[in-house]
């Protein structure tokens, strides 16, 4: 194996390397905080967009987006570069692409409601198990009668379609209650006004945008801002789940290469697995075990190695622990744990040294030649390159201005999908002297609710209108038929993919 086509994580008695051969075989960050898991984060990020390859992570603090700017050369972190095998040491920046749901801090990422899928929207939204079946008889509904879902006004005019058609639907398709539908409209409003509606909407993020490389053949390093995201953490979990199970379903199967495809980090990973249905879990460890054959590496980030389910850690082959301090009887557990997942070392007592670990300091075991996990071992890590703290708002405008993506995603489109449908539906009804039920008026500004058709002062009471300029265009761009019903397929995770995907 070439030089080129590893990491050098740090020195022990001898160069503590991650190799790029078996990078996509998973990995786990873990240790208590303050303990320097984020430089681990950094070096890591750093050295696989040397080697060509991609990363996604999110940014919880607000300090990885540091990874975008060279470091400050000091004589400490020389004399590290020196004592952690790494030689001289030259700051330097990554070709960095920064997002952020809301679109303030990034380039907008957004998804559609037909692609999110109901089993993580319900999850998002904190449905009980009977109001979850009926979202599921909702997005079947929609994907039998070619209704697209993009935003929540789509949703809310299929909740009213659901309410109206109710004897009908329930004997098709399974019990529809009122009450249902009510708390599922309940649970869109308080999303709503957690600003999480602007997550709905298209342009839709592109998997190709998260796989790019630079002009000089470095891996692009996307950086999600999640420092107010984190404080939703159903959102949190969902959306990082959402996007893994796009890879998972739309990247082809290409085996074990010498390099991984993508790298993608889940920090604070034990809000992807909190209130998980035994069905989630299932499907998650599902992905998780398949995706590297899709050549896509997963590295998990959090405080304890079992705040990860058992039949997840141990999909785990690259291992980076730093300290905790075992101060609880839930500290000593975590300690045991970490302990037994390690390879073990004659010359290395793993329990005793866990809680002795100086900052920046690991015990690290990593896959070798043929797939085996070395002994663990002592690591002093490697100091990054980058700068180690936040950008300022200036130093984050320029960053995104110089991006590739400029522009794609600034401005949102608002195609025909159910909400237009069904508002037409109800028009041509209404002409023949059936009058109209108004559902729930929407809650003001969420996402795609510029302008929403011609009988939104019917069904939502909002009183805008549209001119026939407008209808027209909107006309014009319809991309859904009557057909495409019997076209979607959904993955594992819920979400739309192959033939249905629009």
């Amino acid at each position: 194996m070439s030089p080129q086509a590893q990491i050098l994580l740090g020195q022990a008695d001898q160069p503590v390397q991650l190799l790029g051969r078996y990078a996509n075989r998973h990995g786990l960050i873990a240790g208590a905080t303050g303990t320097g898991k984020t430089v681990s984060l950094l070096v890591l990020a750093e050295g696989f967009s040397r080697l060509g390859v991609p990363v996604f992570m999110a940014d919880v603090k607000g300090d990885v987006a540091g990874l975008a700017l060279a470091g400050e050369d000091s004589e400490r972190l020389r004399q590290r570069a020196v004592r952690t095998g790494l030689g001289h040491y030259q700051p330097e920046g990554n070709p960095v692409l920064l997002w952020d749901l809301a679109g303030q801090a990034g380039h907008p990422l957004r998804t559609t409601l037909s692609e999110l899928g109901p089993l993580l929207l319900g999850r998002v939204l904190e449905l009980s198990d009977s109001q979850q079946g009926v979202l599921d008889i909702g997005f079947r509904l929609a994907d039998d009668e070619g209704l697209l879902l993009l935003d929540l006004a789509d949703l809310r005019a299929l909740l009213h379609q659901l309410a109206e058609r109710r004897k009908e639907i329930s004997v098709q398709y399974g019990l529809v209650s009122p009450q249902s539908i009510g708390a599922i409209q309940r649970a869109l409003l308080r999303l709503e006004g957690e600003g999480g509606a602007a997550f709905f909407a298209e342009p839709a993020l592109e998997l190709t945008d998260l796989l790019r490389t630079d002009l000089t053949g470095r891996g692009c390093i996307s950086i999600l801002a999640a420092d107010k995201l984190i404080l939703q953490p159903r959102l949190y979990g969902s959306f990082l789940l959402w996007l893994l199970s796009e890879l998972f379903e739309n990247l082809p199967e290409v085996g074990d290469q010498e390099l991984p495809r993508l790298v993608f980090f889940f920090d604070e990973a034990h809000l992807l697995f909190a209130d998980a249905t035994p069905l989630l879990r299932q499907r998650i460890e599902q992905v998780v075990r398949l995706i590297r054959s899709k050549g896509v590496g997963i590295y998990f980030c959090s405080q304890y190695p079992d705040d990860l389910p058992a039949e997840i850690l141990g999909q785990l082959g690259n291992r980076i622990q730093h300290a905790l301090r075992a101060y609880t009887p839930r500290d000593q557990k975590a300690v045991r744990t970490a302990a037994q997942t390690f390879v073990a070392n004659p010359g290395v007592d793993v329990a005793g040294l866990i809680g002795q670990l100086a900052v920046g300091e690991a015990l690290v075991s990593c896959l070798q030649d043929g797939g085996v996990p070395q002994p663990v071992q002592r690591t002093l890590i490697c100091p990054p390159r980058c700068r180690l703290g936040a950008l300022t708002a200036a130093e984050r405008a320029a960053v995104q201005g110089r991006s590739p993506l400029a522009g794609k995603y600034d401005q949102t489109i608002n195609r025909e999908s159910a909400y237009e449908i069904l508002s037409r539906n109800l028009e041509a009804r209404s002409a023949v002297g059936s009058p109209p039920v108004s559902p729930r008026p929407s809650s003001p500004g969420g996402a795609g609710e510029q302008d929403r058709g011609m009988l939104g002062e019917l069904l939502w009471g909002n009183g805008r209108r549209q001119g026939v300029a407008e209808t027209l265009a909107k006309q014009t761009a319809r991309t859904i038929g009557s057909q495409l019903g019997r076209q979607i397929v959904r993955g594992l995770l819920g979400g739309i993919f192959g033939g249905g995907r629009r």
